[in-house]
């Protein structure tokens, strides 16, 4: 077998190991400064995505469609459903879904815009914080027919996460539709909770807790300190 990679790798000829170019010593060297390189590289790419702006806030065509997806799967989940209430509901969590977006200029992936958040670097963008600002904006449509609950998987840990769920009024827990934000970077994911891959469940004191917050700030009173949430999600 013959082999022509060149730089800092071994070579095979005839069923021999040799090293073009570097010899074994100049390879380590080489190797020991690549950390150093690679950390460079790091800061520099860094850099230039948050140098990128945010994207523009706004409902783009494929928006239009899905929601209007998300409106027929909401409206059925019981007969007694708005469809209209159903169809604003979902209008405005995809246009939700955009502006945090926007808000607060997301970066590459989630787990990295966390990275970004945790170090200070972007202000909000957690899971939480997106489940947080979609239910405010949600319940400012003061749905009688739909309710809105604060679902949570993997609570306390890092791989915490954090949505929001729709059902209809009064309807079991297990039977609503994930809105989540987060997963897809400020693109609006949904699917039937009892089919997502999360373990969820809901978690009504939170729920209480981020409107009562909330209604306090609104009132011009002192809100409650940030919440004790794991930042895995």
């Amino acid at each position: 077998m013959t082999g022509t990679i060149d730089g800092m790798f071994i070579r095979e000829q005839d069923g021999e190991y040799t090293t073009p170019r570097h010899s074994l010593l100049q390879m380590k060297r080489h190797l020991c400064r690549a950390p150093a390189r690679w950390i460079n590289c790091g800061v520099a790419l860094l850099a230039i995505i948050l140098s990128c702006p945010a994207g523009q806030a706004g409902e783009s065509t494929s928006d239009v469609a899905q929601a209007s997806a998300l409106a027929e799967r909401i409206a059925a989940l019981a007969p007694d459903v708005s469809r209209n209430e159903a169809a604003r509901l979902a209008s405005r969590a995809y246009a939700t879904a955009n502006e945090l977006r926007h808000e607060y200029r997301v970066v590459g992936p989630p787990l990295f815009h966390n990275f970004l958040v945790n170090t200070g670097i972007r202000k909000r963008g957690l899971c939480f914080q997106y489940a947080e600002d979609l239910l405010a904006r949600l319940d400012e449509l003061k749905l009688s027919t739909l309710e809105l609950h604060w679902g949570e998987a993997r609570a306390g840990t890092l791989r915490e996460h954090n949505c929001v769920v729709v059902t209809a009024r009064g309807g079991p827990f297990r039977s609503g539709i994930i809105l989540d934000c987060w997963r897809h970077s400020g693109h609006l994911y949904w699917a039937p909770l009892a089919t997502d891959d999360y373990p969820w469940i809901e978690d009504r004191a939170y729920a209480q807790l981020t409107r009562t917050r909330r209604q306090v700030s609104a009132a011009g009173g002192r809100a409650a300190g940030p919440p004790l949430r794991a930042s895995g999600g």
